[in-house]
């Protein structure tokens, strides 16, 4: 080889070398995000699972993508998704939302799953054990179900005098049958009726609502769901415009006009999760990671609403309350 040729195929080869070790970076991880409701009504959710992550020291777009699928109440919608995030085979699915949970697990026994869920997840069959999960899942729990009847109760103290209460549930949610045994238990413990209505579309809430109203309840009791999570305010406007007290699981519904709340921290749960999936992705397995409850069960009133309501609460039930909105 001529001593020129060879000084131009060396140059021509250090030019080329940069392109073909950039080409050759390995792909980020991809976490798969299912969720059964919608990105609007779950954004503070969604910001406390990416600051978890991050806290474990991953960002979107930088060292992980995230895949993200939402059923938007849709839960028949949830299969499909999730098998899609299995054929992609992504690192880790962080399943948010109790229907969202049971479906992932149903699609894989390989790929790690993170859930939040407001159930018992022994109960609910997602593990054997909350300290020694043993399989692909693993995730945190706000326990917002294990909690329902303590909101009969809630709503026995906000009205001591009546006697008649509802209960609103969208029977497609696999907590529903547990929220209701147990809302029913206690209610009957109290010497109260529970009326059961139930609803999981648009029109079925409205429905659902005119139909209390004729009831003349003390109050209504919501129960735990994400469909009902994407409708907050609307759930929060209708019970005041059909002059119906409600009380239900988050914060974010006396935030937007409900009168009374009392559960878990959702934000907590899912800050927890983030930083599973991140640990996961470091290599850590599931099965060695003992499932986290949020760490707060807070009552919140919301004293404007008592006012539109007309109504006046009693002072034992203001004075533990975690937050009073006036």
């Amino acid at each position: 080889m001529r001593r020129r040729e060879f000084i131009t195929l060396a140059a021509g080869s250090a030019v080329a070398w940069p392109v073909v070790v950039r080409a050759e970076q390995p792909a980020l991880p991809v976490v798969g995000f299912l969720n059964g409701g919608a990105p609007e009504s779950f954004a503070a959710a969604l910001s406390a699972f990416l600051q978890g992550l991050k806290e474990a020291g991953y960002v979107d777009g930088q060292n992980v993508t995230i895949e993200y699928r939402w059923a938007n109440g849709q839960y028949d919608r949830l299969a499909p998704l999730a098998d899609d995030l299995v054929r992609r085979q992504v690192s880790v699915i962080a399943a948010t939302s109790t229907p969202a949970n049971l479906v992932a697990k149903a699609a894989t026994s390989t790929i790690p799953i993170v859930f939040t869920t407001g159930g018992d997840p022994m109960q609910l069959g997602l593990v054997s054990s909350l300290s020694r999960p043993g399989g692909n899942v693993t995730g945190a729990t706000q326990m917002t179900g294990e909690v329902a009847p303590k909101r009969i109760e809630l709503a026995h103290d906000l009205f001591p005098q009546a006697t008649t209460f509802g209960l609103l549930i969208n029977p497609t949610n696999p907590l529903t049958e547990i929220v209701k045994k147990d809302s029913q238990a206690a209610a009957q413990k109290l010497g109260l009726q529970l009326n059961v209505v139930h609803a999981s579309t648009d029109v079925e809430l409205d429905d659902a609502f005119k139909a209390l109203r004729e009831m003349h309840l003390g109050a209504l009791v919501i129960g735990t769901d994400a469909f009902f999570n994407n409708r907050l305010e609307q759930l929060a406007a209708l019970a005041v415009r059909n002059s119906v007290p409600a009380v239900y699981e988050y914060h974010q519904f006396v935030a937007g006009g409900g009168l009374a709340s009392y559960g878990g921290s959702i934000l907590d749960s899912y800050r927890l999760a983030g930083g599973y999936v991140g640990r996961i992705l470091r290599g850590e397995k599931p099965a060695d990671l003992p499932v986290q409850q949020a760490s707060k069960i807070e009552l919140l009133i919301n004293l404007k609403t008592a006012k539109a309501l007309g109504i006046t609460l009693p002072p034992s039930v203001l004075n533990r309350a975690d937050e009073v909105i006036e």
